[in-house]
């Protein structure tokens, strides 16, 4: 028996997950904590999580997923790893972490992305680096740099967090192209570090860690680690990726053309493409795919609303903490389409890229206390998270990216019939749901990696497509709903 382990480090749990070699199914998987892990807001707008959090929960999540299949140590071939992309950890020359991680959702660094979007030139930006530097990890970086000098002083390495469990499993500090590309430090003109952005900020290159290739053994677990896991000693740590990249992946998004969803904590729309076309307000994302090279240029373009399903999870826990949420789901049916002019714009969630990195915040419009009522106001919730995918898909679209067919995990906000009946309508795509998720992606991938699996098409032979959503006849009404959303956007920005 072969099996290979996905490691999922998200920002509200770590998931694990074990993969079946010769079935391709999942033999087991577990999360912890089972309550949302903490995000850390010492000031307004930051957001901070310790990555010892992370290396804690991943060792009880594999302890429960160990405990549940009873398989053998020595059956375990090789590991993946997906994360939470853009965040920032920072390890001494020790390999300690010297500050808690400036994770994803933390917009401090915006001004700072602003500033090196304008001094290195809009143009060269755009051509070069894909995207304005923003609120990515070298944005962040430039913060510390600033903000807290004694601490960058003591920067041996930064890596993300991805990265930064890797080191945990085999003690090599090390890298991805995808990864740096996330962090925006690639020069895509060359697909190599970019120093004329390290010049800017003032960066050593020395800070950087050393690249490895995304689908390769990048190190082999340590010996102590192994004890501390209760796993062998060598084994393969063969893929690593953001978990957007990653999603795409686990779903089999892999050419130009091919489109994949989440919506999680946050959600996204991520396309594959060939051309180097960046958005020129740079308001949806391109970055290196997990199988982009110079002599295959694999790029994916990722739009990113931050305020999804914590959206979502605000209205059950503030509104309806009693029910579950397939209660929810079926509550928020109950009200007709459009919600009978209520209209929520999701932007809670710190600063957000597809609106150029304006922070609005949440807003609630039209609610009258004579006619709406909580089904009104669950419905309002979940048609505003999908009327902020199609404002950036119709962004996404300029760019070239057609989408007829959104594949996506059934889980999260795609577990809501209302949720994904209401996203085909308005973007009159088909919507194919899967059972798949981030952690048995990073296995499949670890599995190619290590060379278990040859090819993709071996890799995903078995994935087994559960449910299918076309657009219906409330297309029309619905798209007359967005339009009057979209309008009440433009006034809320100006």
């Amino acid at each position: 028996m072969k099996y290979t382990l996905g490691f999922d480090i998200g920002s509200s749990s770590v998931k694990v997950s074990l993969l079946d070699i010769e079935l391709g199914t999942c033999a087991a998987s577990a999360f912890f904590p089972k309550k949302e892990m903490t995000i850390s807001a010492p000031q307004p707008e930051w957001a901070e999580q310790s990555p010892e959090d992370w290396w804690i929960n991943l060792k009880s999540a594999l302890k429960e997923v160990l405990a549940e299949s009873k398989v053998k140590s020595t059956d375990i071939k090789a590991i993946g790893i997906t994360y939470q992309m853009h965040g920032l950890v920072a390890l001494d020359k020790n390999g300690q972490v010297v500050r808690p991680s400036i994770i994803w959702c933390d917009s401090r660094a915006v001004p700072y992305g602003r500033k090196a979007f304008h001094k290195l030139g809009e143009e060269w930006s755009l051509s070069h680096l894909l995207n304005s530097p923003g609120n990515f990890t070298a944005a962040k970086l430039a913060w510390v740099k600033e903000n807290e000098p004694e601490t960058y002083q003591r920067i041996d390495k930064i890596m993300l967090p991805g990265d930064y469990i890797a080191y945990r499993l085999t003690g090599e500090k090390n890298t991805t192209l995808s990864g740096l590309s996330e962090g925006i430090f690639i020069d895509f003109q060359s697909d190599d570090i970019s120093g004329k952005l390290l010049d800017f900020f003032g960066f050593s290159k020395s800070l950087i860690p050393d690249r490895v290739e995304t689908f390769a053994p990048q190190g082999h677990l340590r010996s102590d680690v192994a004890k501390e896991l209760g796993l062998d000693e060598g084994i393969p740590v063969s893929y690593r990726a953001g978990d957007q990249p990653n999603n795409a992946f686990s779903l089999n998004v892999l050419n130009p053309g091919e489109v994949a969803a989440t919506a999680g904590t946050s959600g996204v729309v991520y396309g594959v493409s060939d051309q180097l076309a960046p958005d020129p307000k740079s308001r949806v994302n391109t970055f290196a795919h997990v199988n982009h090279s110079r002599e295959q240029r694999r790029l994916g373009i990722l739009l990113c609303i931050n305020g999804t399903g914590i959206l979502n999870a605000w209205l059950r826990h503030n509104t309806a903490k009693d029910l579950d949420y397939p209660e929810i789901n079926d509550i928020a049916l109950s009200a007709p389409v459009g919600a009978e002019g209520l209209r929520f714009f999701p932007f809670g969630n710190g600063a957000e890229r597809v609106l150029e990195d304006a922070n609005p915040g949440a807003t609630l419009s039209g609610l009258n206390f004579n006619i709406h009522k909580q089904n009104h106001l669950l419905r309002a919730g979940q048609e505003g998270i999908a009327f902020s995918f199609r404002y950036g898909m119709d962004i996404m679209q300029n760019m070239g990216v057609n989408t007829r067919v959104i594949r996506a995990g059934k889980a999260n906000m795609f577990l809501s019939p209302l949720f994904r009946q209401t996203l085909a309508n308005l973007t009159g795509a088909t919507i194919e749901l899967y059972d798949t998720d981030g952690s048995l992606g990073a296995a499949r991938g670890a599995a190619l990696g290590a060379g278990i699996w040859r090819t993709p098409e071996e890799a995903f032979r078995n994935l087994k497509k559960l449910e299918i959503i076309q657009p219906d006849n409330e297309k029309d009404i619905i798209n007359e709903h967005y339009k009057d959303w979209k309008l009440k956007l433009n006034k809320l920005l100006k």
